[in-house]
């Protein structure tokens, strides 16, 4: 065990399956991770991921869009769950939810994303579709630290899949989620042992910026 490291906590964001956070969660348990998942939050009460993360003992809570007045009143509940527990970092898996500069400014350094496509290519949704139909030879993931721009921020890592002929989105899909399952918790966990840091725009690998992403 690691004393100091297991007192880490880790909130992770959901909107739906929840895969990218059982992967999270499993790498803490193996000890790939040295931290606890100790909350999944999610904006949706029917995803998928809330059963997961009930049957492992892990604290959920549900902050519905619907039931606010605003953008604002909705930010501030998302905060208010996620500070009940002051993770150490804050990790968004299938959230989707664009927010707020207040809000990202709020975790700026803590709050990271994945997102299934070789960023900057392909932001936003049907990013597997977009690369079928863009004739691309290249998909993959990538994590970045969050800012308000959607998943526009201060990129860390990637990790890059084929895209073979014949492919429908949902294999490649498939062939890109096999990746991410390895590639988040493997960032995540550099994060946590501080060899990769967000200082600005940039980020810092053992204290040297980097030129490009890393590649998993």
């Amino acid at each position: 065990m690691h004393p100091v490291d297991s007192e880490k906590t880790i909130t992770v964001l959901i909107s739906g399956r929840g895969s990218n956070m059982q992967a999270i969660h499993r790498a803490c348990v193996d000890d790939r991770i040295h931290a606890q998942v100790t909350r999944v939050v999610s904006d949706n009460p029917d995803a998928g991921g809330l059963e997961y993360a009930h049957q492992h003992g892990i604290a959920t809570t549900v902050v519905e869009a619907d039931d606010h007045p605003d953008r604002q009143s909705f930010d501030n509940a998302l905060a208010a769950a996620i500070d009940e527990d002051s993770p150490t970092l804050v990790a968004l898996a299938g959230f989707m939810r664009v927010l707020s500069a207040e809000f990202t400014d709020r975790y700026q350094g803590r709050l990271l994303n994945i997102h299934p496509s070789l960023l900057p290519r392909h932001k936003g949704l049907h990013t597997h579709e977009r690369a079928l139909s863009s004739g691309d030879r290249w998909h993959g993931c990538s994590v970045h630290f969050v800012s308000a721009t959607l998943d526009g921020g201060p990129l860390i890592a990637r990790s890059v899949v084929p895209v073979i002929a014949g492919d429908s989105a949902d294999v490649l899909a498939e062939r890109v989620l096999s990746k991410e399952h390895r590639l988040y918790p493997a960032v995540i966990a550099a994060c946590l042992r501080g060899e990769i840091v967000c200082q600005g725009n940039a980020v810092l690998r053992h204290g040297v910026p980097l030129r490009y992403p890393l590649n998993y």
